[in-house]
Parts: structure tokens; sequence; C-alpha cells
């Protein structure tokens, strides 16, 4: 039971390849199963979140391992729209490059020895919420107007969420490096 929220976790990083290998696959329910797996690798998310702080079960790995999992999924779920030819490239890159900043970023400062960890924000919760319905609606009906523009707004608070980090670094820069020289 005291690593239940990590379970979670791996759990939702082996089914970052299991989405493209079916939405890709000859199924006649394709797109229907990928979605669901989609939902399923939330709701763990949510789950893991969940039980973590109730119960007092946060972790080392999990910290570190959790927001992995979920970037994971979700470069993976878009470039494989981009790939299918449904969602814009531009989207796909744009938040790529946040997220692949993030991970580098959050990578560095935790293998300092502090084991710093960039704490979540509301724009970075926002941008979540805003694509968990827009991601399945997007999946079972391309080119969904609602859809995009969740996306877009979306965007906007994952940019907002960026910036805000790099803020939340910069102000605690001195004590980092400090704990880096030694």
């Amino acid at each position: 039971m005291k690593h239940i929220s990590n379970i979670l976790t791996a759990i939702r990083l082996l089914l970052v390849p299991v989405f493209p290998a079916a939405y890709f696959s000859n199924h006649p329910q394709a797109h229907f199963i990928a979605m669901c797996i989609f939902l399923a690798a939330g709701f763990t998310d949510f789950l893991d979140g969940y039980i973590a702080r109730h119960y007092h079960m946060i972790t080392e790995l999990g910290t570190v391992l959790d927001p992995l999992a979920d970037k994971l999924m979700l470069l993976t779920v878009l470039t494989t729209l981009s790939i299918s030819g449904t969602l814009p490239v531009w989207v796909v890159i744009l938040i790529a490059l946040k997220e692949l900043f993030m991970i580098f970023a959050g990578t560095f400062l935790y293998f300092r020895k502090s084991r710093f960890v960039i704490p979540s924000n509301y724009f970075g919760k926002a941008a979540t919420a805003l694509l968990f319905p827009a991601i399945p609606i997007w999946i079972m009906v391309p080119g969904n107007p609602i859809s995009l523009i969740l996306i877009i707004v979306a965007m906007v608070f994952m940019t907002a969420a960026l910036l805000s980090y790099i803020h939340f670094y910069w102000r605690r820069r001195e004590f980092l490096s400090d704990d880096y020289h030694r």
C-alpha cells in the first residue's frame, strides 16, 4: 500500500507507448481505444496524486516520475495526432518546446544536491484541466472547433506557467547556485 502512488505512475508510464500503438492499429475502434487509454492515464494521474497527498505517501521518486509521466503522455498523444494529420504540427512544436524545457530543467534541478523540484502552479493546472477534455474530443472528432479553442487557451496557460517557472527559478537561483557549489 505504501507505494501504490508510484505503481500508478509506473502504469501511466507503461501506457505511453500503448497509446500510439492503439491509435494506429487496424482495429475498427482504434481511436476509441486510444481515447480510453488517454482517459485511463488521466485517471491514474488524478488517483495517484490524491492517494499520495491524502495518505501522506509522497515519495521522492513519485515527485520526479509523476510529472515526467504526464509530459511523456501528453507529448506522445499530441505527436500521434500530428503524425495522423489531424493536429497542426505547430501545436505539437510549441507544447513540446515548453515540456522538453521543463523536463530538462526539472531533471537538472532535481539532480543537484538539494533535490530541488519546481512545484506545479495554477497556470499549469489550468492548462491540464483544459487539455484533459480537449484531447479526447480531438481524438474522436478531429478539427472540432471547441477542442481547438481549448487547446489554444491551454497553450496560453502553458506559456504563463513556463514564464512563472522561469521567474520562480530566477528568484531562487542564488540559493540553488550556493547549493551547487558546496
